[in-house]
């Protein structure tokens, strides 16, 4: 049986790591005129030595009973749903010596998504994963170096203290690198309006490319080498991490002999009338002991389902492509867009159970109504699946995501907007949103799905 968890005992494990985190360790005012990217054009003033800060998300959710012809091992669930979720988090950061930056994130994570988080690619929480026990649970999300080098004939920026991000002077032409553990979507297939769902849409597959199946353990975390470089308006970055063990798995396997992904990204930043804009190309490859659908269908007794963890193999692959793209279309106003396929050969391996995504939304903030702090968000997500991955559901296969027994087949769609408000002049954020699901696991014989949501944000 699952263990079970109050909002009360959430919120006392809020208050603990909210007084950590006002603990006197450094304080220093600045005037903030940063955009999305944190990067502002002023006169670098004394960088500190130390900051921390703090944030904490809770979720509830509600989804009403729908219709289904069938139902299997790995569906949403047809019933009435109720599910919450908590995460808190404390950013340390320190620098070492010159262009060196040391940050650590332990964090605590509790609750379950709705159904367990099975069951559709698009799934509804992105602050949730498949873990079998919701008890809050305190792990090290994030530890990990950065050193930075200043490149020749570069103009001096201001980097604006914030989260695994201490305040100092950069070169807008310079190199960096970043060892450790962190998640790959903390540096790759970044967003000005669909970035993650403490601040923004709740969705998976607004959060990050649905077809990008990025190597992750359960929790969203691997140990990564990175590099990227900054050459004025140009990005260029690359990555060797670690795979899990296991399809979706918590344990990640270090022997990069065995299992490894490598990723890498171009973006280009552009003005459009004046106001920012982002493009950007990203690729990625997977190596590892994965299975496959043709052989999984191939091997399949008559009369059993075909079972793709059997076909199991060392140096199978997997690899897809992603665009992503972001514009401020006004002082209220941006627009963004993902699209994204993969090969959808061999299992999926980390993310999400989509081979191909496509993704468009908008974003408004409230000024026009006197709510600068306030934002409206509206997107649609269309996600569909290789012809192969296709057939091994439709003969009633389970992927580590999905499975209804039988498949109907007929592309994922979910729509999904909210509303944050910041009720007064601090690190507080209330938010309500929709998603209106349609053909949930890809199959036209469930759903459609109704989910409603309520989310706390606070940050220090």
């Amino acid at each position: 049986m699952q263990k079970t968890y109050t909002l009360s005992s959430m919120i006392k494990l809020s208050v603990l790591l909210i007084a950590l985190a006002i603990l006197p360790v450094c304080t220093y005012a600045q005037e903030d005129n940063s955009d999305d990217t944190g990067i502002t054009q002023k006169t670098p003033i004394p960088a500190p030595r130390f900051n921390l800060h703090f944030q904490a998300t809770y979720i509830y959710q509600y989804k009403p009973a729908f219709g289904a012809d069938y139902s299997g091992q790995n569906s949403i669930k047809t019933a009435e749903e109720r599910d919450n979720s908590i995460t808190a988090t404390l950013y340390l950061g320190v620098r070492l010596w010159k262009g060196a930056e040391l940050y650590i994130n332990p964090e605590i994570a509790g609750g379950s998504g709705l159904s367990g988080a099975y069951g559709m690619a698009a799934s509804t929480n992105g602050e949730t994963f498949r873990v079998g026990d919701p008890s809050p649970t305190l792990y090290l999300s994030r530890g990990y170096l950065k050193q930075t080098i200043t490149l020749n004939h570069s103009k001096d920026t201001l980097m604006a203290d914030g989260q695994n991000q201490l305040q100092t002077s950069y070169s807008t032409r310079s190199l960096s690198f970043y060892l450790g553990k962190f998640g790959l979507s903390d540096l790759f297939d970044n967003n000005a309006f669909a970035s993650g769902p403490r601040t923004s849409f709740l969705n998976w597959c607004f959060m990050s490319n649905g077809a990008w199946d990025y190597a992750a353990n359960l929790r969203g975390y691997t140990y990564s080498f990175t590099t990227a470089l900054q050459w004025d308006n140009m990005t260029y970055k690359a990555v060797l991490a670690t795979m899990p063990v296991v399809a979706n798995g918590p344990d990640l396997n270090t022997d990069l002999s065995q299992e490894y992904a490598i990723n890498a990204e171009v973006t280009r930043a552009f003005k459009l009338h004046k106001k920012d804009g982002h493009l950007r190309l990203l690729g990625y490859y997977n190596n590892g002991d994965m299975g496959n659908y043709s052989s999984a269908i191939a091997n399949a007794v008559p009369g059993n389902v075909p079972n793709v963890v059997s076909t199991r193999k060392y140096f199978r692959d997997k690899y897809g492509f992603g665009l992503n793209f972001d514009q401020q279309l006004t002082e209220t106003l941006g627009i963004f867009a993902r699209a994204g396929w993969s090969d959808g050969q061999n299992e999926t391996w980390c993310f999400t159970e989509a081979d191909q995504s496509v993704s468009a939304g908008l974003s408004i903030n409230g000024a026009n109504w006197k709510r600068k702090d306030d934002n409206i968000g509206v997107a649609v997500v269309v996600n569909g699946l290789s012809k192969i991955h296709e057939q091994y559901l439709a003969d009633g296969g389970l992927g580590f995501q999905l499975g209804d027994g039988a498949l109907n087949y007929a592309n994922e769609t979910v729509a999904e907007c909210y509303y944050s408000y910041k009720p007064v002049s601090s690190g507080l954020w209330l938010s309500l949103d929709y998603q209106f699901a349609l053909n949930p696991g890809y199959n036209k014989d469930r759903g459609p799905v109704n989910v409603f949501s309520f989310r706390a944000h606070v940050e220090l």
